[in-house]
């Protein structure tokens, strides 16, 4: 535990109906509170799109591709395949609407990416987040195991130094950084896994974006700007990069109904809480 005054709403993360749980909180850029287990390694499942975002914004800024460089079907790039507006559902080779026509959430879209740029560097994906992404950030008990979309294991621990690159960048400029988590194709309508039909469903590079989403995942009252992500194994990041705030929780039992409003009112309540 860090030396900050215990957090009654993060504390309460302890008596969820789950076998194991792992959080952190980082206030200010710096780790303020943990609980659990931050050694202990959970798959989570889709928190690994963000994760993997990051190392294709690498691949951007060293040349291996651009954001709006064509992959995937007709007329979508980079950029489509990272916002879930390529038109890709669960098949790549016959995607469901053309590109910019609905955010349909995909992980065979990451998949496609990641298949370009091992083909493009002659590296696997998950050997090129670890001496790019991984290595750097000393998040030595994270690994990829197969699809960019949702193989990633790691820890609370290691997913809060992630955390802080992201609210403040050193492997990436700070302007790629800004891009990613800024609402792409910021029309689309979309569906939020477990949520339904959202009007508009903002998305960044690789990040889910809250504005007005209602129900969601992220809860009623954090700002419109905040970005993350949840994974079906039932963890969660979500972060405030001007207030340099962000939350993480990790448990071993997938998402459904316990986790819908126990999340939404966790998240809401400390914000209120940090708010004071």
């Amino acid at each position: 535990m860090t030396n900050q005054e215990p957090l009654t709403s993060f504390e309460k993360i302890a008596d969820w109906p789950v076998d194991n749980v792992a959080a952190a909180l980082i206030r200010d850029g710096e780790l303020a509170h943990t609980l659990g287990d931050d050694e202990h390694v959970f798959a989570v499942a889709s928190v690994t799109k963000p994760v993997a975002a990051y190392g294709f914004a690498m691949a951007v800024e060293e040349g291996v591709f651009e954001w709006d460089t064509p992959v995937g079907p007709e007329g979508s790039t980079v950029r489509h395949l990272l916002a879930h507006a390529s038109g890709i559902g669960k098949d790549a080779a016959n995607p469901d609407r053309a590109p910019e026509d609905r955010r349909i959430y995909s992980s065979a879209g990451f998949e496609v990416l990641q298949e370009k740029l091992e083909e493009e560097t002659g590296m696997d994906f998950a050997e090129y987040l670890k001496l790019g992404l991984f290595e750097p950030l000393g998040m030595n008990n994270t690994v990829l195991k197969g699809s960019s979309g949702y193989a990633l294991e790691t820890t609370a621990a290691d997913l809060a130094r992630f955390a802080q690159e992201v609210l403040a960048p050193s492997l990436l400029d700070p302007s790629t950084v800004k891009e990613m988590l800024t609402p792409q194709f910021a029309d689309l309508r979309g569906l939020v896994p477990g949520y339904g039909m959202q009007k508009p469903c903002l998305w960044g590079l690789g990040f889910e974006i809250h504005g007005t989403k209602d129900p969601h995942w992220m809860g009623s009252e954090l700002p419109d700007n905040a970005v993350g992500h949840f994974g079906m194994n039932g963890s969660y990041i979500w972060l405030l990069p001007d207030e340099k705030i962000a939350l993480l929780a990790l448990t071993d039992k997938d998402f459904g109904e316990w986790a819908k409003p126990l999340w939404a009112e966790t998240n809401d309540a400390i914000w209120q809480e940090l708010q004071g």
